[in-house]
Protein backbone atom coordinates (compact mmCIF):
# COMPACT_ATOMS: atom_id res chain seq x y z
CA UNK A 1 0.00 0.00 0.00
CA UNK A 2 2.54 2.55 0.95
CA UNK A 3 4.52 1.76 -2.76
CA UNK A 4 1.43 2.86 -4.55
CA UNK A 5 0.43 5.46 -2.50
CA UNK A 6 4.00 6.96 -3.22
CA UNK A 7 3.46 6.96 -6.87
CA UNK A 8 0.05 8.66 -6.84
CA UNK A 9 1.85 11.26 -4.67
CA UNK A 10 4.34 11.91 -7.41
CA UNK A 11 2.01 12.58 -9.63
CA UNK A 12 -0.41 15.19 -8.10
CA UNK A 13 -0.15 18.82 -8.33
CA UNK A 14 1.42 20.18 -4.93
CA UNK A 15 -1.13 23.39 -5.43
CA UNK A 16 -4.02 21.23 -6.09
CA UNK A 17 -7.28 22.20 -3.23
CA UNK A 18 -7.08 19.17 -1.10
CA UNK A 19 -9.27 17.30 0.64
CA UNK A 20 -10.96 16.60 -2.72
CA UNK A 21 -14.68 17.11 -3.79
CA UNK A 22 -15.31 14.01 -4.24
CA UNK A 23 -17.92 12.14 -1.68
CA UNK A 24 -16.02 9.43 0.88
CA UNK A 25 -16.47 6.48 -0.74
CA UNK A 26 -16.33 7.44 -4.02
CA UNK A 27 -15.01 5.22 -6.88
CA UNK A 28 -13.33 8.23 -8.79
CA UNK A 29 -10.42 8.07 -6.24
CA UNK A 30 -9.94 4.24 -7.41
CA UNK A 31 -10.08 5.31 -11.06
CA UNK A 32 -7.72 8.22 -10.69
CA UNK A 33 -5.13 6.17 -8.71
CA UNK A 34 -5.68 3.09 -11.70
CA UNK A 35 -4.71 5.75 -14.21
CA UNK A 36 -1.66 7.42 -12.36
CA UNK A 37 -0.03 3.75 -12.02
CA UNK A 38 -0.99 3.04 -15.74
CA UNK A 39 0.80 6.44 -16.89
CA UNK A 40 3.56 5.41 -14.20
CA UNK A 41 4.13 1.78 -15.53
CA UNK A 42 3.50 2.55 -18.97
CA UNK A 43 6.83 4.68 -18.44
CA UNK A 44 5.41 8.02 -20.33
CA UNK A 45 7.04 11.68 -18.51
CA UNK A 46 4.38 13.67 -17.35
CA UNK A 47 4.87 16.24 -19.96
CA UNK A 48 3.69 13.60 -23.15
CA UNK A 49 0.45 13.13 -20.97
CA UNK A 50 -2.65 15.21 -21.47
CA UNK A 51 -5.71 14.79 -19.34
CA UNK A 52 -8.86 16.20 -20.60
CA UNK A 53 -12.39 16.40 -19.09
CA UNK A 54 -15.99 17.74 -19.41
CA UNK A 55 -18.09 18.43 -16.56
CA UNK A 56 -19.04 16.13 -13.87
CA UNK A 57 -17.99 14.83 -11.14
CA UNK A 58 -15.16 12.49 -12.46
CA UNK A 59 -13.95 15.63 -15.12
CA UNK A 60 -12.62 17.45 -11.73
CA UNK A 61 -9.59 14.76 -11.95
CA UNK A 62 -7.61 17.34 -14.02
CA UNK A 63 -7.13 19.86 -11.39
CA UNK A 64 -5.47 17.26 -9.27
CA UNK A 65 -2.77 15.43 -11.32
CA UNK A 66 0.53 17.40 -12.84
CA UNK A 67 0.13 16.79 -16.32
CA UNK A 68 -1.07 18.44 -18.96
CA UNK A 69 -4.15 19.05 -18.20
CA UNK A 70 -7.62 20.69 -19.84
CA UNK A 71 -11.04 21.10 -18.05
CA UNK A 72 -13.45 22.19 -20.95
CA UNK A 73 -17.19 22.68 -21.03
CA UNK A 74 -20.22 19.88 -21.15
CA UNK A 75 -20.39 17.17 -23.71
CA UNK A 76 -17.59 18.85 -25.38
CA UNK A 77 -14.21 17.07 -23.97
CA UNK A 78 -13.77 14.83 -27.21
CA UNK A 79 -13.64 17.90 -29.41
CA UNK A 80 -11.16 19.70 -27.32
CA UNK A 81 -8.99 16.69 -27.58
CA UNK A 82 -9.37 16.19 -31.15
CA UNK A 83 -7.63 19.38 -31.75
CA UNK A 84 -4.84 18.70 -29.10
CA UNK A 85 -4.00 15.36 -30.61
CA UNK A 86 -4.27 17.20 -34.42
CA UNK A 87 -1.93 19.80 -33.49
CA UNK A 88 0.29 17.54 -32.00
CA UNK A 89 0.69 14.06 -32.36
CA UNK A 90 3.43 13.01 -30.15
CA UNK A 91 1.20 13.65 -27.20
CA UNK A 92 -1.11 11.10 -25.39
CA UNK A 93 -4.28 12.08 -25.33
CA UNK A 94 -6.47 10.37 -22.49
CA UNK A 95 -10.07 11.71 -22.44
CA UNK A 96 -12.23 11.54 -18.61
CA UNK A 97 -15.63 11.62 -19.01
CA UNK A 98 -18.60 10.28 -16.76
CA UNK A 99 -21.66 8.57 -18.83
CA UNK A 100 -24.29 11.75 -18.95
CA UNK A 101 -21.21 14.18 -20.42
CA UNK A 102 -19.60 11.03 -22.92
CA UNK A 103 -23.04 9.62 -24.29
CA UNK A 104 -25.70 12.01 -23.45
CA UNK A 105 -24.50 16.20 -24.52
CA UNK A 106 -21.77 14.38 -25.71
CA UNK A 107 -22.72 11.36 -27.62
CA UNK A 108 -22.36 12.52 -30.99
CA UNK A 109 -18.66 13.58 -30.26
CA UNK A 110 -18.22 10.21 -29.02
CA UNK A 111 -19.55 8.32 -31.67
CA UNK A 112 -18.13 10.21 -34.75
CA UNK A 113 -14.66 9.76 -32.77
CA UNK A 114 -15.11 6.08 -32.45
CA UNK A 115 -16.15 6.21 -36.38
CA UNK A 116 -13.02 8.58 -37.61
CA UNK A 117 -11.01 6.33 -34.90
CA UNK A 118 -9.27 9.55 -33.92
CA UNK A 119 -5.65 8.61 -31.72
CA UNK A 120 -7.52 9.02 -28.38
CA UNK A 121 -7.71 7.26 -25.17
CA UNK A 122 -11.66 7.70 -23.53
CA UNK A 123 -11.98 6.65 -19.77
CA UNK A 124 -15.42 6.80 -19.10
CA UNK A 125 -16.92 6.52 -15.46
CA UNK A 126 -20.24 4.62 -15.90
CA UNK A 127 -22.46 5.49 -12.48
CA UNK A 128 -26.20 5.80 -14.52
CA UNK A 129 -26.68 8.89 -13.12
CA UNK A 130 -25.89 12.81 -13.20
CA UNK A 131 -24.82 12.88 -9.35
CA UNK A 132 -22.97 16.50 -9.57
CA UNK A 133 -25.77 18.00 -10.44
CA UNK A 134 -28.78 16.65 -8.43
CA UNK A 135 -29.38 13.01 -9.11
CA UNK A 136 -31.17 13.40 -12.89
CA UNK A 137 -31.30 10.21 -14.63
CA UNK A 138 -28.68 9.45 -17.49
CA UNK A 139 -28.63 7.82 -20.56
CA UNK A 140 -27.26 4.55 -18.94
CA UNK A 141 -29.89 4.48 -15.86
CA UNK A 142 -31.55 0.73 -15.74
CA UNK A 143 -34.89 0.08 -16.70
CA UNK A 144 -36.68 0.58 -12.98
CA UNK A 145 -34.40 2.17 -11.22
CA UNK A 146 -34.82 5.54 -9.92
CA UNK A 147 -33.93 9.09 -9.93
CA UNK A 148 -34.75 12.28 -8.69
CA UNK A 149 -36.26 12.71 -12.63
CA UNK A 150 -38.16 9.42 -12.25
CA UNK A 151 -39.38 9.40 -9.10
CA UNK A 152 -41.96 6.60 -10.55
CA UNK A 153 -39.39 4.80 -11.87
CA UNK A 154 -37.18 5.16 -15.09
CA UNK A 155 -39.28 3.75 -18.07
CA UNK A 156 -36.19 4.01 -20.73
CA UNK A 157 -33.99 1.28 -21.89
CA UNK A 158 -29.95 1.66 -21.01
CA UNK A 159 -27.42 2.80 -23.36
CA UNK A 160 -24.67 -0.15 -23.70
CA UNK A 161 -21.20 2.60 -23.65
CA UNK A 162 -18.94 -0.18 -24.34
CA UNK A 163 -21.09 -2.41 -27.19
CA UNK A 164 -22.00 0.89 -28.76
CA UNK A 165 -18.48 2.22 -29.15
CA UNK A 166 -17.47 -0.89 -30.51
CA UNK A 167 -20.30 -0.85 -33.20
CA UNK A 168 -19.33 2.81 -34.32
CA UNK A 169 -15.30 1.92 -35.02
CA UNK A 170 -13.15 2.18 -31.77
CA UNK A 171 -10.31 -0.66 -31.96
CA UNK A 172 -10.09 -1.05 -28.78
CA UNK A 173 -13.05 -1.42 -26.10
CA UNK A 174 -12.77 -2.67 -22.71
CA UNK A 175 -15.00 -2.39 -19.21
CA UNK A 176 -14.14 -2.96 -15.47
CA UNK A 177 -15.63 -2.02 -12.46
CA UNK A 178 -13.72 0.00 -9.82
CA UNK A 179 -14.11 -3.04 -7.37
CA UNK A 180 -11.65 -5.00 -9.78
CA UNK A 181 -9.02 -2.14 -9.27
CA UNK A 182 -5.72 -4.35 -10.80
CA UNK A 183 -7.80 -5.17 -13.72
CA UNK A 184 -9.01 -1.57 -14.32
CA UNK A 185 -4.83 -0.48 -14.13
CA UNK A 186 -4.17 -3.73 -16.78
CA UNK A 187 -7.01 -2.26 -19.00
CA UNK A 188 -5.98 1.36 -19.20
CA UNK A 189 -2.25 0.20 -19.75
CA UNK A 190 -3.16 -1.50 -23.27
CA UNK A 191 -5.81 1.17 -24.15
CA UNK A 192 -3.14 4.14 -23.61
CA UNK A 193 -0.29 3.31 -26.29
CA UNK A 194 -3.21 1.59 -28.49
CA UNK A 195 -3.26 3.68 -32.18
CA UNK A 196 -6.93 4.80 -32.45
CA UNK A 197 -9.97 5.36 -30.84
CA UNK A 198 -9.55 3.40 -27.63
CA UNK A 199 -12.38 3.17 -24.60
CA UNK A 200 -12.16 1.58 -21.28
CA UNK A 201 -15.59 1.90 -19.39
CA UNK A 202 -15.49 1.92 -15.68
CA UNK A 203 -18.43 0.70 -13.63
CA UNK A 204 -18.22 2.62 -10.94
CA UNK A 205 -21.17 3.88 -7.99
CA UNK A 206 -22.92 7.17 -6.76
CA UNK A 207 -23.94 6.13 -3.28
CA UNK A 208 -25.15 9.22 -2.86
CA UNK A 209 -27.36 9.60 -5.48
CA UNK A 210 -28.06 6.98 -7.62
CA UNK A 211 -27.62 4.40 -4.21
CA UNK A 212 -30.12 6.05 -1.84
CA UNK A 213 -32.47 6.90 -4.90
CA UNK A 214 -32.70 2.68 -5.11
CA UNK A 215 -31.77 1.45 -1.79
CA UNK A 216 -28.29 -0.08 -2.74
CA UNK A 217 -26.80 0.47 0.49
CA UNK A 218 -23.30 2.25 1.21
CA UNK A 219 -20.50 2.36 -0.89
CA UNK A 220 -19.11 -0.60 0.42
CA UNK A 221 -22.25 -2.57 -0.26
CA UNK A 222 -22.55 -1.52 -3.97
CA UNK A 223 -19.04 -2.60 -4.71
CA UNK A 224 -19.69 -5.43 -3.50
CA UNK A 225 -22.48 -5.26 -5.98
CA UNK A 226 -20.47 -4.66 -8.41
CA UNK A 227 -18.13 -7.69 -7.57
CA UNK A 228 -21.01 -10.19 -7.52
CA UNK A 229 -22.52 -8.87 -11.05
CA UNK A 230 -18.88 -8.96 -13.20
CA UNK A 231 -18.27 -11.51 -15.00
CA UNK A 232 -14.96 -12.00 -17.81
CA UNK A 233 -15.97 -11.74 -21.00
CA UNK A 234 -14.51 -14.90 -21.86
CA UNK A 235 -17.47 -16.46 -19.65
CA UNK A 236 -19.92 -14.67 -20.84
CA UNK A 237 -19.26 -15.81 -24.39
CA UNK A 238 -20.67 -18.97 -23.36
CA UNK A 239 -23.56 -18.17 -21.51
CA UNK A 240 -27.44 -17.64 -22.19
CA UNK A 241 -29.14 -14.28 -22.59
CA UNK A 242 -30.95 -15.62 -19.50
CA UNK A 243 -27.37 -16.07 -17.56
CA UNK A 244 -26.36 -12.72 -18.44
CA UNK A 245 -28.92 -10.85 -16.96
CA UNK A 246 -27.94 -8.18 -14.80
CA UNK A 247 -24.51 -9.46 -15.09
CA UNK A 248 -21.82 -6.85 -16.14
CA UNK A 249 -18.94 -8.97 -18.76
CA UNK A 250 -15.72 -7.19 -17.86
CA UNK A 251 -12.03 -7.80 -19.63
CA UNK A 252 -11.16 -6.74 -23.90
CA UNK A 253 -14.60 -6.55 -25.71
CA UNK A 254 -12.89 -5.33 -28.91
CA UNK A 255 -9.09 -5.03 -30.06
CA UNK A 256 -8.43 -5.01 -34.00
CA UNK A 257 -6.42 -2.55 -36.24
CA UNK A 258 -7.52 -0.23 -38.98
CA UNK A 259 -5.96 3.08 -40.07
CA UNK A 260 -5.83 5.87 -37.46
CA UNK A 261 -7.71 9.53 -38.57
CA UNK A 262 -4.38 11.22 -37.60
CA UNK A 263 -2.11 9.21 -39.64
CA UNK A 264 -4.77 9.63 -42.61
CA UNK A 265 -4.43 13.37 -41.75
CA UNK A 266 -1.30 13.70 -41.80
CA UNK A 267 -0.79 11.91 -45.00
CA UNK A 268 -3.36 14.06 -46.59
CA UNK A 269 -1.83 16.70 -46.10
CA UNK A 270 1.28 15.70 -47.44
CA UNK A 271 -0.51 15.15 -50.69
CA UNK A 272 -1.82 18.70 -50.64
CA UNK A 273 1.24 19.73 -50.12
CA UNK A 274 0.74 21.00 -46.98
CA UNK A 275 3.98 19.91 -45.07
CA UNK A 276 7.19 20.87 -45.20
Amino acid sequence: MARGTTVVHQYLRHDAIFPHVWCPGCGNGIVLGALIRAVHHLGYPKDEIVLVSGIGCSSRMPLYVDFNTLHTVHGRALTFATGIKLANSRLRVIVVMGDGDAVAIGGNHFIHAARRNMDLTAIILNNRIYGMTGGQSSPTTPYGMYSTTDPYSHIEPAFDISEMAACAGATFVARSTVYHAQLLQSLMEKAIPKKGFSVVEVITHCHVQFGRANKLGTHIDMMKRQRDQAVPVEKAQTMSPEELKDKIPIGILTDMVRPVYNEEYENLKKRAGLTN
